[in-house]
């Protein structure tokens, strides 16, 4: 994931997939920190991803609120559920990696969107 040219905010979530990740998907479901430094195979499930997702940026992101003036945000950081899918083939993946590429550029276009 590439956020080198995103706000600090935008970089959240790459710097979670860096830290929690590592190494790429494949490494996620079974990446576990002990102190022992012994790191027995637990397995994550998508619902346990997507709340350590949520927390960890959610947590950074008031930090940065209170310590370098982020805006702060109204409500909730993130939205309630998730929309989740699973991708079949290559034309999806294709699909998928096009609308979060050309995402952004939407942005003035979107309800939400405040200057």
């Amino acid at each position: 994931m590439n956020f080198s040219t995103a706000s600090c905010s935008g970089r959240l979530p790459g710097n979670w997939w860096r830290d929690y990740v590592g190494a790429g998907p494949s490494a996620c479901p079974n990446k576990t920190w002990q102190p022992q430094g012994v790191a027995p195979t637990v397995r994550l499930t998508l619902p346990d991803i997507v709340h350590q997702f949520k927390s960890f940026t959610t947590s950074q992101y008031r930090i940065n609120v209170l310590k370098n003036n982020w805006d702060p945000f109204p409500g909730k950081l993130w939205q309630r559920n998730y929309y989740e899918h699973v991708i079949r083939n290559e034309y999806e993946l294709g699909k998928i990696r096009e609308y979060i590429m050309n995402n952004p550029m939407t942005w003035e276009d979107d309800e939400n969107y405040t200057e």
